[in-house]
């Protein structure tokens, strides 16, 4: 039972990674659309834009130079957030969460 359930933390972080990365790749496709400035209407800029516009946003309200400087920097502080949750979830997920089942399941 406990294999099963560690089995099952295990799959919860991995669907979190995945999830993390996929967003940071949209990221990056959002920070590369902005220099080529694609047709608003298409459905595949409008989802990007839906999707990375409200965390993006977030992030230029929070920057001191929001408008003051020639480029966007809020991808890129985005995608430093991303990669320490990241770290933060491997962390946890390797000294807290793996080792408790892997001590508990060969008693």
């Amino acid at each position: 039972m406990d294999t099963l359930f560690s089995n099952f933390i295990a799959y919860i972080f991995d669907i979190l990674y995945i999830i993390l990365t996929a967003y940071m790749w949209i990221i990056i496709i959002k920070a590369l659309l902005s220099w080529v400035n694609p047709d608003p209407y298409n459905p595949i800029v409008r989802f990007i834009n839906d999707i990375t516009e409200p965390v993006l946003n977030k992030v230029r309200l929070v920057l001191p130079l929001g408008g003051a400087i020639a480029f966007d920097l809020s991808p890129l502080i985005v995608i430093v957030i991303i990669w320490i949750i990241i770290a933060l979830l491997k962390f946890i997920e390797y000294n807290y969460i793996l080792p408790y089942f892997l001590f508990y399941s060969y008693r």
